[in-house]
C-alpha cells in the first residue's frame, strides 16, 4: 500500500515523476481539467453573486473515481499539477469533487509546485508543500466565468444576426480585429514611387557601394526623387560634378557590441520558433510539454526542459553557474564574460512562475539527446538549449566604418562597412540570419571596405538609379500577431495558440504562406462587433480587464467585483442588440456570364461567400456556387467566378454502375459516388481530379469502415462502428450511441433497429435533422436551427456528475 498520492496533469508527466518517488508513492493523472461550467445558460448565475454551477467533465469521470479509490489507501494527497493558474484550479477543482464523494475522510491534502520535473525538484517540492492558492483559483474562476458571460451571450446573436455557427471571445474577437484592421490598411494603402541613387566605386582593385545623402547641397529624403527623369538628371549632375572620382571627405570609426537577448518566455519561445523552425504556437506547445514532462535519455526519464507557461525571464543561480561552465566547455573561455548576466520581465505577473524556460541540465547537449527525441522535440530543445547559453555569453564585437565620400561640392555618399572580430553570443545564437527586425541601420550590410584615408580620392565607376515603391504593411506572421498581442497585453502568452487556433477553426482566418488573411466572415463578424460591441474588442479594454485578473492572483482585488462591472455594462449591450439590424451583405458585380447573358455578382450568403448568376427576381431561379477557401468577395475575379460553375464535374461511373462526380459543398470539396460521398483530401482539386483518384479515396474510405466496424448485419446496411467517442450504430442514413450498460458485440440487428428508431424519435418535431454535404451552396443547403441547445443528461448521470459551487467568496480549503 502507498501511503502517499500524487496528483499530475498527464500520464507522461505521472510516469516520470513515479520514478523520482519510489514505491511510498503512487502517481496518477487527473488528465487536465476534471470540472467545467454546465453547459446552459445559468451556468454563471449573474443574480446570484455569480454563483458558477459545475459538473465534472465526462471524458475525465472514470480518472477522477480511479483518483477516489486509491485515496482509500493513502494518507495524505499532494497535488502536483502544473504551476499557475490553471493548475491551481485544477487541484482546487479536484479536491471539491473529493470532498462531494466523501473520499478525503479529514486526510491532509498538500499542494506541492516544481518548474522542472528532475529528481532534485519534485524532492524538494514534496519535502516543501503548501495550502492551495486560492488568489490564483480565483483568478482562473473569474476569467472562465468572463469567457462563459461573452460567448454564451455573444455567439448566439452573431447567430441570429449574421451566419449560424459563429462566435465570439472576449480574447478572440480583439485578435480578430488586429488582423481585420491590418488587411484595411493593406487595401487601401496607395503605393508611392520613389528613387535611389548608389555609387559604384573602386580602390586599387577592391570595389564597393556607397548610397547618395546629399544632393545640391540638401539631405536626401525618402522622396527627395520621385520619378526617372528626376533620377536620371541628378545622375547627370553628379557625374559632371564628380569627373570620375569621389573625394573621401571623413572616416568614422567605430566598436559595435551587441548582447543577446534574455531566455525564452512563453511568448519569445513561440515567436521564435515560428521564425526559425516554422512551427504553429500549437505545434511549439506540444513539443514543449512533451520536452517538459519528460523523455527516455539512455534508460533514464527526465524532464528536459523548464516549465513552458511562463512569463519570467529570470534564472536560478545554480542554473547559471551550470550554464557558464557548458559556455566555457563548449565555446572557449572567450564567450565567457567577467559577471553572469540578469534580466528583468517586464510583466508584473511574471512571479507566478519563478523562472524561464531553459534546460534542466544544460550539459545535457542538443547532439546527445537528440536520437532519443522526435524531430520536433530535437529541433525545439537545441532551440531553447542555444537561447539560455546565449544569454550567459559574451557580446558580438565588431568594428564598424561610416565614409563619407563628395562628388564636388554639392553631392555626397556615404558607404558602411562592419567586421565580425569577436563573435560571442552569435556562435551558440545566431540571430542576423532569421531575424531581419533586429538589424540596425549602422549594420546595414555586414561587408569589408578597403582600406581608405582622408583626402584620398577613390575612382568613380558608376552612378544607377535605381526605382522603389513604398510597400503597405506586412500581414500578421504568427510570430508577429503572438507579439503584437503581447505588445497590446491581449490575453496572455499560454493562450495564444488557443486565440490562434479558435480564429483559424471558425474560417474567421486562414494562413496563407505564413500571413493571416481575414477570410468575408471575419471581416463581417469584426464589422458587426466594432459597430455594437465596440468597447468589447477594444484592446485597451481588454488589456485592462487582463490587468484586473492578475490582481486578482496577487490577491490585490475581489473577483466578483470585476465580474458585476463588467457585466452591469455588458447585459445593456446584449439587450440592445437584439434588436439591431443584420450586418448588410455587400453585393459585388462581377460582369456578364457570356454563356446566358446574365449578370454574375459575388456576396455573402447565409453558409458563406458565393457566386451568383442570375437575379432573385428573374423567372429562372439564379445558379449559385461556393467561393474556395482562398477567394475573397473583394478580389475575386468575373473568370475566376465563372469557373467556379463548372461544378459539379462528372467524372465516370465505377464498376458497379455508380456514377462519380466532384464539386464543393458547405464542408469543402468532395466526391459523390451514388448515393455516398467522399472528403477530397487537402492537395486534392475539384477542378482537376481525375476517376482514378477518386477511386482511390473511395476504397480509402471503404477500407477505414470496414477497420472501424465492430459488427456488420449483412442485407440490413447495419454497422456497429468503432467511434472517436465510443461505439455507435448507423444504417447510412441514421445514427444512434450505444448505452453504456449494452455491449456492442452482442447487439443483434432487431437491437440496432430499436436503438435507431428510438434516436430518430428524439428529433424534435419540426427539425431537419442534420444538413446534407452534399448541398453545393448556402442558399439552397437544408437549414439548420440556429441555437443548439445542450444535449438533455439522464437524472441519475446529472446527479451524479452536477456539482455546483458558490464561489462568491474565497474557495474553503
Amino acid at each position: 500500500m502507498s501511503k502517499n498520492l500524487v496528483i499530475v496533469e498527464s500520464p507522461a508527466k505521472a510516469k516520470t515523476i513515479k520514478k523520482y518517488l519510489g514505491p511510498d508513492y503512487e502517481v496518477l493523472a487527473s488528465y487536465g481539467h476534471v470540472r467545467d461550467l454546465v453547459p446552459k445558460d445559468g451556468a454563471v448565475d449573474t443574480e446570484h453573486g455569480f454563483e458558477m454551477k459545475y459538473q465534472v467533465i465526462e471524458k475525465n469521470e472514470k480518472h477522477v473515481r480511479a483518483i477516489a479509490a486509491a485515496l482509500k489507501q493513502a494518507d495524505t494527497l499532494f497535488l502536483a499539477t502544473d504551476p499557475d493558474r490553471e493548475g491551481e484550479a485544477i487541484s482546487w477543482h479536484l479536491v471539491e469533487l473529493l470532498k462531494e464523494k466523501n473520499a478525503l475522510k479529514g486526510k491532509p491534502v498538500k499542494r506541492v509546485v516544481f518548474h522542472e520535473i528532475t529528481k532534485a525538484a519534485v524532492n524538494e517540492a514534496i519535502a516543501n508543500p503548501r495550502e492551495v492558492a486560492y488568489d490564483l483559483v480565483n483568478a482562473q474562476q473569474a476569467r472562465r466565468a468572463l469567457d462563459y458571460l461573452v460567448g454564451f451571450n455573444l455567439s448566439p446573436l452573431l447567430w441570429r444576426k449574421v451566419a449560424p455557427k459563429l462566435s465570439a471571445g472576449r480574447v478572440q474577437s480583439p485578435a480578430l480585429r488586429l488582423i481585420c484592421e491590418r488587411e484595411e490598411e493593406i487595401k487601401a494603402f496607395v503605393p508611392q514611387e520613389y528613387w535611389t541613387i548608389e555609387a559604384r566605386a573602386q580602390k586599387e582593385v577592391q570595389s564597393f557601394a556607397a548610397r547618395l545623402v546629399e544632393l545640391d547641397g540638401q539631405k536626401v529624403e525618402q522622396f527627395t526623387l520621385t520619378d526617372a527623369g528626376g533620377s536620371e538628371a541628378a545622375k547627370q549632375r553628379i557625374l559632371d560634378a564628380a569627373r570620375g572620382e569621389l573625394l573621401v571627405k571623413s572616416i568614422e570609426k567605430k566598436q559595435r557590441r551587441r548582447f543577446s537577448g534574455p531566455p525564452f518566455t512563453t511568448s519569445t519561445l513561440q515567436q521564435e520558433a515560428n521564425r526559425k523552425l516554422g512551427f504553429t504556437s500549437s505545434r511549439t506547445m506540444r513539443a514543449a510539454q512533451q520536452l517538459y514532462e519528460g523523455a527516455d535519455i539512455g534508460g533514464e526519464t527526465v524532464g528536459l526542459i523548464t516549465y513552458m507557461r511562463t512569463d519570467s525571464v529570470n534564472l536560478a543561480n545554480e542554473a547559471i553557474n551550470e550554464i557558464r561552465k557548458v559556455i566555457v566547455e563548449q565555446f572557449g573561455q572567450k564567450a565567457l564574460p567577467d559577471e553572469p548576466r540578469y534580466f528583468k520581465a517586464k510583466s508584473k505577473n511574471a512571479q507566478e512562475a519563478h523562472e524561464a524556460i531553459r534546460p534542466t541540465a544544460a550539459a545535457r547537449l542538443p547532439k546527445d539527446v537528440a536520437k532519443f527525441l522526435s524531430p520536433d522535440q530535437a529541433r525545439l530543445y537545441e532551440l531553447i538549449w542555444r537561447r539560455a547559453m546565449a544569454c550567459q555569453m559574451s557580446p558580438a564585437v565588431s568594428d564598424t566604418v561610416a565614409v563619407d565620400l563628395r562628388a564636388g561640392q554639392a553631392h555626397a555618399f556615404r558607404a558602411n562597412g562592419s567586421v565580425l572580430i569577436e563573435p560571442g553570443f552569435l556562435a551558440a545564437y545566431n540571430i542576423k540570419a532569421d531575424d531581419p527586425n533586429d538589424r540596425d541601420e549602422d549594420d546595414e550590410d555586414d561587408k569589408r571596405l578597403p582600406a581608405l584615408e582622408e583626402g584620398e580620392r577613390v575612382k568613380l565607376l558608376d552612378v544607377i538609379p535605381d526605382q522603389h515603391f513604398t510597400e503597405p504593411p506586412p500581414r500578421y506572421t504568427e510570430a508577429s500577431l503572438v507579439k503584437t498581442l503581447e505588445e497590446f497585453d491581449i490575453g496572455r502568452p499560454s493562450t495564444y495558440a488557443s486565440i490562434i487556433s479558435t480564429l483559424q477553426a471558425r474560417e474567421y482566418v486562414r494562413l496563407e504562406g505564413k500571413t493571416f488573411i481575414p477570410t468575408d466572415v471575419g471581416m463581417i463578424v469584426n464589422r458587426f462587433l466594432k459597430e455594437h460591441f465596440t468597447r468589447y474588442v477594444d484592446y485597451e479594454f481588454t488589456a485592462n480587464l487582463e490587468e484586473e485578473l492578475d490582481e486578482i492572483s496577487r490577491g490585490e482585488r475581489e473577483w466578483v467585483p470585476v465580474l458585476e462591472a463588467f457585466w452591469k455594462e455588458f447585459q445593456g449591450l446584449i439587450v440592445r442588440g437584439k434588436d439591431v439590424k443584420p450586418p448588410t451583405w455587400e453585393e459585388h458585380p462581377l460582369g456578364t456570364d457570356p454563356a446566358s447573358g446574365k449578370p454574375v455578382i459575388v456576396r455573402m450568403g447565409k453558409y458563406g461567400p458565393l457566386a451568383q448568376i442570375g437575379a432573385k427576381d428573374d423567372p429562372v431561379k439564379p445558379r449559385f456556387a461556393s467561393l474556395r477557401a482562398n477567394q475573397r468577395i473583394d478580389t475575386i475575379t468575373l473568370e475566376q467566378a465563372l469557373d467556379l460553375f463548372k461544378l459539379p464535374r462528372k467524372l465516370g461511373v465505377l464498376p458497379g454502375g455508380e456514377e462519380v462526380e466532384t464539386n464543393i459543398g458547405r464542408f469543402g470539396p468532395y466526391v459523390r459516388y451514388g448515393k455516398s460521398f467522399v472528403s477530397l483530401r487537402k492537395d486534392d482539386d475539384p477542378f482537376t481530379i481525375e476517376l482514378p483518384r477518386a477511386i482511390e479515396l473511395i476504397e480509402a474510405k471503404a477500407a477505414a469502415l470496414k477497420a472501424a466496424t465492430i459488427r456488420e448485419f449483412p442485407g440490413t446496411g447495419i454497422r456497429i462502428i468503432k467511434g472517436r467517442f465510443g461505439p455507435y450504430i448507423t444504417d447510412g442514413e441514421r445514427r444512434a450511441n450505444i448505452p453504456r450498460t449494452r455491449d456492442p458485440a452482442v447487439l443483434s440487428a432487431l437491437d440496432c433497429e430499436f436503438f435507431l428508431n428510438e434516436a430518430a424519435q428524439k428529433v424534435k418535431p419540426g427539425s431537419k435533422g442534420k444538413a446534407k454535404a452534399a448541398k453545393p451552396d448556402g442558399e439552397t443547403a437544408t437549414k439548420k436551427s440556429a441555437v443548439k441547445k445542450a444535449p438533455a443528461k439522464k437524472a441519475a448521470s446529472a446527479k451524479k456528475a452536477a456539482s455546483k459551487s458558490a464561489s462568491r467568496r474565497k474557495p474553503s480549503a
